[in-house]
């Protein structure tokens, strides 16, 4: 069954950059019906920031120097 194309709101690309991954499958679900490009570009967009953010966090986590299990903590 084919529906009728329906032109969302640009708002909708917030979603995913703000929540990453979650935001864009709501937003892929709530549109797919009635834009679905602007659905798939919601999840696409979602799944890059998803991606940048756990590049993001490899680099912060390798750059913070001494970080070992004893802490130097004398009890």
């Amino acid at each position: 069954m084919s529906y009728p194309v329906k032109l969302r709101s640009n708002a909708w690309f917030l979603l995913p950059i703000f929540f990453g991954i979650i935001g864009g499958i709501i937003a892929f679900f709530v549109l797919r019906n009635d834009d679905p490009n602007k659905a798939k570009n919601c999840l696409y967009l979602g799944i890059v920031f998803m991606i940048i953010g756990i590049v993001f966090n490899i680099f912060v986590a390798a750059s913070i120097p001494g970080m070992t299990s004893g802490f130097n903590v004398n009890i």
